[in-house]
This record gives C-alpha cells, structure tokens and sequence, in this order.
C-alpha cells in the first residue's frame, strides 16, 4: 500500500471541502480565531507546556473506549510513517478531545517532542496548548496546518504539524490523524498525505459498522470505485438511507443530515429490488446510476443477504423505509409490538429512599387512568427511566414506547419528526414521505422529554393534537386518529416560563394531569443501595465493590449530573478496579477528585473526609506553606494559589489543573496577591 502524493494537495475526485480543508487563502483568518480562542482560555505565549500526561491506566481505558479507531488506525499510521521516515517526523493518533492514543516516529525527533510532551497520554487540545494542528483541527472540525510561528505558545514553535480530524460512520469525530516535524524540514505535500491517510480510516470504520447493511461504493469515474475516492453509502435492505462517507456526501451534494430526509430511491430514481436486477445483468457487476445533479455514475453494490431470502423481497421494518410509506393510513390502527425483554418497572426503581417510594405511590393510583404525567427534576435524575418503568407497569407494555427529546431536534424538522409529512411537504423531504413519532406511538406511550423546549409555535399544534386525539402530516389534509398516553418531562419551571410568554398556559395545564418530582441524587437517602445496583449493572456475577471510604466520598459530593454522573464514573471505576477485589479512590477519575476537592475549598462542611494525602501536590503544597494572618476570605484564596504556583515552578496550567480552577483566575489571583501588604517571613 503506497500513497501517490505527486498529484497535489487534493484528493482525484473529491473536493477540498469534503475532506474539511481551508483554501490556502483562508489560513490567516483561521489561524488568527484559533489565537484569539487561545488568549480567551487564559495561555500566555511564554507559558511552559504542561508536562503532565494521563496515567497508563488511564490511557488505556481511553484506547479501549476508542478501540475501532485504535484497530484501523494503526496499520495505515505504519504505511504513513514510511512514507516521511528520516524527515524528522512522527505520526499521531488522538481521541476527539485531543489526547494522543498511539504515536511514531524517528528516534531523534521523539526526543525533542518529549520535551513539550508531544507523546502519548499528553492532551494536545487548543484548551491545553493554545493555537496547534491537533488542537485546532478539532476545534475547527477541518484539516489545519499550523507551521512554526503560527503555534501559540513560543516552545512548540520548532514544529509544523498537519493534522486531519476522523469521522466515524454517522460523521461524528472520533479522532485526529496528524504529521509533525522540524520547521525546518515543512513540505506541503504532507496534508494530502495525512488527508489520504484519515479518509482510508473512515472508509474502513464505515465498511465495519454497515456490515449487514446495503453499502453502494460509486465514483463518476469506474477505475475509482474501490479506492479510498470512492463514495460510499449505506442503506437498510428496504432503502432508508443510514449514512454516507465524505467521497460519497460531495458527490451528492448533500450533507448527511440532508441526507436522512431520502431513501434509495429517492437520491437514485429506482428502488433496490429494480438495483439488483440491473446488477444480475450488468457486466462485472457495475451498474450505472443517475446523481440528483443529473451526472451518471458507477456503481458496486454489497450486501450479505439473510439465508433464504431474495433481495427483491427485502422489506424494511424501519419507520422510514419504504413499506412504511405505502400505506401511511395503516398508522392509525392498533399496532402489534415486536417480542422484546421485559422493562423494568416501578418496582425496579424503589431503593429505600421515601421520597422515590412517595413518586411510585402516586404514580400507581394513575396508570391505565388516561391522566398524563409530567416529570420534574434535574439533568440526570432519571426522568426517561421513570417514563419506561410508568409504560412497562401499564395496560400499554405490549405497545411501542417512543421517546422525543424536543431539545435536540433542529427547530425546523420538529414539527415533521412529531407529526409527520407527505411527499414534497418541503425540500430535502422523502419522496414518499415520513411517519411522525406521534403515529409511531399509536397503542404505545409518547414521551416528551425537555419538553420545556419545544417552540412556541408547536405547542398550539401538540395541544389540538393531544385533544382531538388525531394528527395531520406537514404538507397533508388528511386526519390520521391517534391514541396515546404522553408522560413529559423537563429540568425548566413551566410556570415560570408562562408567565415570561415561552409556554403556552393551556398546554400547561393539559399536559399536567399528575405532577411528580424526581430528587437530586444528593437529596436521597438510598445512595448506597443505588451505587452498587448501577455498579452491578451488565455484570453476570462477582466484580468489585465499593471501599467504605470511597462511599463516604460519594455521600458528601454534589452529584451535579446525579445517577448519569454516578454511573458513567462507576463504570469507568469498574473497568480501572478489573481484577481487584475494591474500587479504591485509585481508581477514580481525576475529575471528580478534583472537582470535589474544588468544592471543598469553597465549601468546607462537604468532603471534610478526604484524606490530606489525597490532595494534589500543589494542594497539600498549598497548605503546607507560610502564611500571613489574612483578615479577609478572599486574601487567603489568594495565598493558597501563590502557593500553589510556587509549589509548581511557576507552571500556571499546573497550578490552575491542582486547584481544579482556570488559569485566567489563577492570573487574576496572582495580581491580586501583588497588592496585598508585605509581611516578614
């Protein structure tokens, strides 16, 4: 596998923007934004590095957590590599928040890129190291050169650096691909190389993760079907669209949200059984294909076909696959639910605290009743388990339960996305049309999460759907009867939006028949019983438990993202734990500890349990040191970062990462402190 570099800067076939590359033209300006946001997080050009990587353990988990990316990568990182070998370089390979994973290079430039950490376990984010390649690139979420001088901070400026963010195959990035060197030795044919390098890893994760699906590799050029140009896309058997590479994205001319509004036929003006028949008789196998744009292509089409059946006979049971257009009126019937696992229910969810036991007593005098439940409570609390747990315990279960979180959908697709729309009811829409969520609940429960978000001019349509029990697609006359039971849920005070006009008062009172709330998980008193269930969740038996002085920690923290925090830190507790009979304070993310050592410090009556040894270095520094007798809160804040500084040479990154604060307020401190008096030693 070799690259050809000689063609130029681009990739044959694909424009600079489907790759993410600035024109040359436009660098200045990038590079300049990238120097302001660095100022912004609180850097100083002269400021040193911060040489203080992630433990192994740590960086280890982060590989597993980026295991595809890790597996793919890392062969085309060694046919990279061997293309700049002996040009004072290396090759590296970060997650999407900028943390190296994996690097290679020649011995004698390691040595010099150890010295501004420039290695793996190190975070290269703009946050972190001001205006760099890695950093910026993934900022900018585009390929980015950033050569000598144009590094924000003076100690990286020996380097030129080419990085290319990695998407995944719904086009999230997962990573960043990226060549640096000696200044010295730039050559500008390295970003195509890099660029070649990232798309070859994101054909390879999208070919893995549409293995079963319908993939269709094609160029407007045959001899480049097959090659890392080509475009590729993915579609269920009955031709509702999944996803597309960028190859395949440019050539469309669509992104792949745009996308997501058509099916097979619609972007290819046939369906996938009439596909197959033109593949059976086209010679080798390459059939040709017209664009939306007009332009004909080439295209090769994969697909494994479930044993024993036909792919003429394929049928998508998707709501957006073709079947499900054919007949929109069949929406309105009784739905028969697939064979799924049992949910849990209400029962699941009592632990011991009174006031959960309180929610559970009221809910179960409503279900069945046909009266809509609102829920209230914090992010994180467990508002959509609840909603799960009401529909698993109802005359309801067999039916679907549909969620819609009204806060993430884009404003302008969430009246299509609730009630559905016909054929051409805008542009982009599906050439048969869309089923809404609120049809797709029929016979089930809907549950309308952040529902404090929705638009205001949705509500008016939500509430006459909810009364009249009956909907009407987007661009339809048709009224399609609906039967529901709707649970919501919000962290905002409706009742204070009403009276500020952004909540409609009459879909207040319709929507908010039973009204309960969930409490933070600092306000129960079944912590400990909640802690070991998530701790136990998907483990078959055995794994660790919990250090009695690690619950006691657990006890006296805030818990600003409740249970979501609480398991997500366990189990990344649990994977770092393996094969020890404890979860000790070892095993614990670092934020966390220092976030909750941060609390203390503003907060002393919370975490007073910690042990002194638990501090960071500049902490237990900070303490250690001489003070003045301050009269003032604020003066001996102030004492306690100079002393951290010191503790860390003057490192301000070091400092502000120990206190769990940002440098712009250790800055601030540090003037501060110029003006207090004097004192002898």
């Amino acid at each position: 596998m070799t690259f050809q570099a000689a063609g130029g800067p681009h990739l044959p076939g694909v424009s600079p923007a489907a790759t993410g590359t600035p024109a040359e033209g436009d660098r200045p300006g990038l590079i300049a934004q990238a120097h302001q946001r660095s100022e912004s997080y609180g850097l100083r050009p002269y400021e040193s590095p911060d040489f203080c990587p992630v433990l192994q353990s740590e960086l280890k988990t982060q590989i597993e957590r980026s295991q595809s990316l890790f597996t793919y990568a890392l062969p085309v990182m060694e046919t990279l590599y061997d293309q700049i070998v002996n040009t004072q370089s290396m090759v590296i390979l970060t997650d999407a928040a900028g943390l190296i994973l994996h690097s290679l290079g020649d011995d004698d430039f390691l040595a010099k890129a150890n010295k501004v950490a420039l290695q793996p376990g190190a975070l290269w984010s703009e946050e972190s190291r001001g205006t760099n390649a890695i950093g910026t690139a993934l900022a900018e979420n585009k390929a980015t050169l950033v050569h000598g001088a144009e590094h924000f901070l003076e100690a990286n400026r020996f380097l030129t650096c080419s990085c290319m963010p990695i998407l995944d195959a719904y086009g999230k990035t997962v990573g960043a691909l990226d060549v640096t060197g000696d200044q010295r030795g730039f050559h500008k044919h390295t970003m195509a190389l890099v660029r070649m390098s990232a798309q070859m890893i994101e054909n390879q994760l999208f070919a893995n993760a549409f293995q079963d699906m319908v993939c269709v590799r094609f160029h407007s050029r045959a001899e480049f079907i097959g090659t890392l140009v080509e475009g590729i896309a993915s579609f269920t058997p009955g031709g509702r669209f999944l996803s597309a590479n960028r190859s395949a994205q440019f050539q469309l001319g669509m992104s792949v949200g745009a996308l997501h509004a058509h099916t097979f036929s619609s972007l290819f003006g046939l369906s996938l059984s009439q596909l197959f028949d033109a593949e059976r008789k086209a010679p080798g196998g390459v059939v040709h294909l017209p664009l939306p744009s007009g332009v004909k292509v080439s295209a090769r089409i994969e697909w494994k076909a479930p044993a024993g059946s036909a792919p003429a006979a394929a049928i998508d049971r998707d709501c957006g696959g073709d079947e499900a257009h054919r007949r929109p009126e069949a929406a309105s019937l009784p739905r028969r639910a697939a064979v799924q696992p049992a949910q849990p229910g209400l029962d699941d969810l009592d632990t011991g605290d009174a006031q959960i036991k309180g929610v559970i007593t009221k809910l179960r005098k409503v279900i069945g009743k046909d009266i809509p439940v609102m829920v209230l409570g914090e992010t994180g609390t467990g508002k959509e388990l609840l909603a799960r747990a009401i529909h698993a315990d109802s005359p309801r279960h067999a039916g679907p339960f549909i969620a819609v979180n009204c806060a993430s959908i884009p404003e302008t697709l969430i009246e299509s996305e609730l009630f559905g729309y016909e054929e051409g009811a805008f542009t982009g829409a599906r050439k048969k049309g869309g089923i809404g969520k609120m049809l797709l609940a029929n016979g089930g429960t809907l549950f309308l999460d952040e529902i404090g978000d929705m638009p205001l001019h949705l509500q008016a349509r939500m509430l006459r759907a909810l009364q009249e029990r009956a909907v009407t697609p987007l661009g339809s006359s048709r009224v399609i009867h609906v039967d529901v039971s709707v649970i919501c849920a919000t962290n905002r005070n409706l009742r204070e939006q009403v009276a500020n006009g952004l909540f409609r008062e009459d879909l207040y009172y319709r929507l908010n028949g039973l009204v309960v709330r969930l409490p933070a998980l600092r306000e129960r008193s079944d912590l400990d019983v909640v802690a070991n269930k998530l701790l136990r969740e998907g483990q078959a038996n055995g794994g660790p438990r919990i250090k009695d002085s690690v619950m006691e920690m657990f006890r006296s923290y805030h818990w600003p993202g409740n249970i979501r925090q609480l398991g997500n830190l366990l189990r990344t507790a649990r994977l770092m734990a393996e094969g020890e009979a404890e979860i000790t304070e070892d095993h614990l993310p670092d934020d966390f500890l220092e976030d909750r050592l941060a609390r203390q410090a503003t907060h002393p009556a919370h975490g007073a349990t910690v042990a002194a040894d638990a501090a960071p270095a500049g902490e237990r520094a900070a303490q250690a040191a001489p003070r003045a007798q301050p009269t003032r809160l604020a003066d001996v804040e102030v004492l306690a970062i100079v002393a951290a500084v010191k503790a860390h040479h003057g490192n301000i990154s070091a400092a502000a990462k120990a206190l769990g604060i940002s440098r712009n307020t250790v800055y601030r401190k540090m003037d501060e402190a110029n003006a207090l008096p004097q004192q002898d030693g």
